[in-house]
């Protein structure tokens, strides 16, 4: 099984960006597919964004696509969550998630497609 560790969250401004990483351990990484979620104060965890195993395919939820990236280094086992624009709305604790299932992107939108998930970074956009 897979161990997951995020980093990056932090205090930003309205219109900011700020770059999530996702390090994996434990396993081979490029054997799962990765998620990002996220959860905002006082309400349920929500899909982010999601990317297969090589980093050929990717999803995005409608409240950040276009505004959000989600990429991979297979060679560093690392998932990254680049976020540009941001807004108070996106506000959350952000996690990133594995799952080993063989599955279209499109099927990993849900919270219960993911084995494996990491303790969480916060981001807080406010001015």
């Amino acid at each position: 099984q897979v161990q997951l560790v995020e980093s990056g969250g932090g205090l930003v401004q309205p219109g900011g960006s700020l770059m999530l990483s996702c390090v994996g351990s434990g396993d081979t990484f490029s054997d799962y597919s990765m998620g990002w979620f996220r959860q905002p104060p006082g309400k349920e965890r929500e899909f982010v964004a999601t990317i297969s195993r090589v980093g050929r395919k990717t999803e995005y939820s409608g409240s950040v696509k276009r505004r959000f990236t989600i990429s991979r280094d297979n060679a560093k086992s690392t998932v990254y969550l680049q976020m540009n624009s941001l807004k108070p709305e996106d506000t959350a604790v952000y996690y990133c998630a594995a799952t080993p299932a063989l599955a279209s992107v499109s099927g990993l939108r849900k919270v219960e497609s993911y084995d494996y998930w990491g303790q969480g970074t916060q981001v807080t956009v406010s001015s």
